[in-house]
């Protein structure tokens, strides 16, 4: 039964190299989304939709369940997977993404939204002032995140856009069929989140009958910031 990790935006499977290097386990994956460093299917439309069907194909090749964690988008996606095809989890555990038709999108997701502004904040992107937004704002310490931006390259430009354009009400329509989630849940958060505020870890924790909801002291990219306690936390999650 292995452990697969699936990141969120604008990330890679490399947001979870932290995580790893504290993990007891040695069964896990960390998979790149299409578009976010690895190509895109042929006819790939890097809709909601598309990401769900895709990780569903590819859990099914796995042959048995899995411990599936998301962060991000990452926990979006993985928690529709949960609603869909309980059978394919053991275990599932999200952070940092509210599944919640209360949920307001953050100022950066509008941009992205938006067909004019969005694609022009895409063009005009820089990554060194990319890079800097993420360190002031989120935390995010300066190794990791000029790593981060410099791999978002054209595609994963693209693939953000269609993403989040394919996503404005995804609360009200994904909420709802969190009742059908059966595995064993464990949520984790930052409490210092500006774009997902902790309240929604409660909230998320409720829908899907979480056993426990981890508050840490930091801000949104938690598997980043406390790649320590989040492997504790999974960890536990795993042997409970």
């Amino acid at each position: 039964m292995p452990a697969i990790l699936i990141h969120g935006v604008p990330d890679t499977h490399r947001v979870w190299d932290g995580v790893r290097r504290h993990l007891i386990r040695s069964d896990v994956e960390a998979w790149d989304l299409p578009g976010f460093g690895t190509p895109r299917p042929r006819g790939f439309g890097s809709t909601k939709e598309e990401y769900v069907v895709w990780l569903i194909e590819r859990l099914e090749r796995v042959g048995e369940p899995v411990d599936l964690v998301g962060h991000d988008w990452g926990c979006i996606l993985t928690a529709r997977v949960a609603s869909l095809r309980p059978d394919l989890l053991r275990t599932w555990a999200g952070s940092s993404a509210p599944v919640s038709a209360d949920y307001v999108w953050h100022p950066l997701a509008k941009i992205w939204q938006d067909p004019v502004e969005g694609n022009r904040f895409m063009d005009e992107l820089q990554p060194a002032s990319f890079a800097k937004d993420l360190m002031e704002h989120f935390d995010v310490p300066a190794e990791v995140a000029g790593d981060m931006v410099l791999r978002v390259d054209g595609t994963m430009r693209d693939s953000i856009l269609k993403l989040y354009r394919s996503a404005e009400t995804v609360g009200g329509q994904w909420e709802p069929e969190l009742a059908n989630v059966s595995a064993p849940c464990m949520v984790f958060w930052g409490t210092l989140d500006p774009a997902c505020p902790v309240e929604f870890a409660g909230k998320l924790g409720g829908a899907v009958r979480a056993s426990r909801v981890v508050e840490l002291d930091c801000n949104h990219w938690t598997v980043v910031q406390k790649p320590a306690e989040v492997a504790a936390a999974l960890e536990a999650h795993w042997t409970a």
